[in-house]
């Protein structure tokens, strides 16, 4: 059934009857004929689609962010702002990209408007640039020329000139407009969207998504004959934090998660860890949930929510449950999940004292890529001893496993090399990884004994030495 989609596109208001499925790609390629933004992989692999989604925030502000155009259902930008690479265009090359041009990042272009795109989503979300973060914001992104040397200069560049820009008053959004890195319409951006009617709820359909960052790689053509729901943009809520808890709506994304300051406390080094989450653009759309209910044995958000001992709510209209995290799985891909319920949200318990989280995956690549095998070790200390413990593993088993003996063995234990390897021992019981396409069952095996190396040098480099460690 086609839906009623308002938001705006550059500088236009978009008012269209149209399959709510659609991908933000082909609704610009196809209907706009805006072709600037490529279809590459079709999978959020490759970045060449990337998009500006701008959503209004409580306080009226405009939250800008990168996304791939091919995961993005045009349901999900009703009452938002989708900046395309013509949306950046002026009447001269803007300082993005007239310095792409001039250093050489340009190649043979094809690429070119996704790095484009993700720079300027940076400088949006970032007044004080550095190169180091600049780089790490491209990482959705892949040049198939291989050349990135241009790309960076670019970059530093562009950073160069703003950092020494002689006016640095008024508001970001000005300042970026004056510096040539944003046309003027941006100044208005606000009162565009703001007039746009709120969105009514409708009834349920029997599918749900959310992020669709597997949904749409996956099914993207089905999907345009079957009756679904989007989460995303139902009165979306934000995280929510007690004194003895955290509460996250189940559509939080991946990027919301890692940058909540208060998680950041509680939990850190936890956003620098799960940079081996997807890319930037993937982590904008990505969500808990959606992460969960895919039952992927890899998971990144799911073996973290095992190793904090998270519980689940499951929502089906009026009617709530909760779950223990450990308990949702029934076997592979399969969950014990009504399927007209959602996870409605994740709630992750406070713990006093000294807690620390480490979470470890290899992946045949380090950046955007699925993990081989991956663990989470959560654990509580007083001096030199261990309070609790709890250690998860994936890519072991056929699902999120919790690996509850070792984890009952390491409570109230002297940290110690020798109590690391007694643990990797009881960790080889527990686990049964099968030979596949990422590995023998003895490699995954090795894997998983060398990520609970890995957690406690990492936690712990006072208390094992390196030369006890092999």
């Amino acid at each position: 059934m086609d839906a009623h989609i308002t938001f705006y596109l550059n500088s236009d208001l978009i008012d269209v009857t149209i399959n709510p499925s659609i991908t933000v790609l082909d609704f610009l390629r196809g209907e706009k004929h805006l072709t600037g933004t490529k279809e590459g992989c079709r999978e959020g692999d490759c970045g060449a689609c990337t998009v500006l989604l701008g959503s209004l925030t409580p306080a009226g502000s405009i939250n800008y962010k990168s996304v791939n155009s091919c995961l993005l259902p045009i349901a999900e930008v009703y009452g938002k702002h989708v900046v395309s690479i013509e949306g950046l265009n002026d009447r001269e090359l803007n300082l993005i990209q007239h310095s792409m041009l001039t250093e050489g990042g340009t190649q043979c272009g094809f690429c070119t408007p996704g790095f484009i795109m993700s720079m300027t989503n940076y400088f949006i979300n970032n007044p004080e640039p550095t190169l180091e973060k600049g780089i790490a914001a491209l990482d959705g992104n892949i040049c198939r020329c291989t050349g990135y040397a241009g790309i960076k200069r670019a970059l530093e560049n562009v950073i160069s000139r703003w950092n020494s820009r002689p006016i640095k008053t008024g508001s970001h959004v000005s300042q970026l407009i004056a510096s040539r890195l944003l046309p003027g319409y941006f100044a208005h951006a606000e009162q565009f969207i703001s007039t746009i009617p709120t969105l009514q709820p409708s009834a349920p359909a029997p599918r749900f998504i959310a992020g669709g960052t597997d949904l749409f790689v996956q099914q993207w053509e089905a999907l345009l004959t079957t009756d679904v729901s989007f989460i995303n943009h139902q009165n979306k809520e934000s995280i929510r934090e007690t004194d003895i808890e955290f509460i996250l709506p189940g559509n939080t994304t991946v990027e919301e998660f890692i940058s909540h300051p208060g998680i950041n406390s509680y939990l850190p080094g936890l956003a620098d860890q799960l940079q081996l989450f997807g890319s930037t653009p993937i982590r904008n759309r990505a969500t808990i949930a959606g992460n969960i209910v895919n039952a992927s044995p890899i998971a990144d958000m799911a073996n973290i929510l095992m190793a904090l001992g998270a519980t689940i709510e499951l929502q089906n209209g009026t009617s709530r449950r909760t779950l223990p995290f450990e308990k949702l799985y029934a076997g592979y891909k399969s969950l014990h999940k009504d399927p007209e319920e959602i996870i409605s949200s994740v709630i992750i318990a406070k713990h006093q004292g000294n807690a620390r989280l480490s979470y470890e995956k290899i992946s045949r690549r380090m950046h955007l890529d699925i993990a081989s095998v991956n663990s989470s070790l959560f654990i509580r200390t007083e001096g030199n001893s261990i309070v609790s413990a709890r250690l998860s593993a994936g890519g072991v088993g056929p699902i999120p496993m919790f690996l509850e003996k070792t984890s009952e063995f390491l409570n109230g234990k002297e940290i110690s090399a020798s109590v690391m390897h007694s643990a990797i021992e009881l960790v080889k019981t527990e686990i049964a990884p099968i030979t596949d396409a990422r590995g023998s069952k003895e490699y995954k095996q090795l894997l998983l004994c060398q990520l609970v190396k890995a957690h406690f040098i990492k936690l712990f480099p006072e208390l094992i030495p390196v030369e006890e460690v092999v």
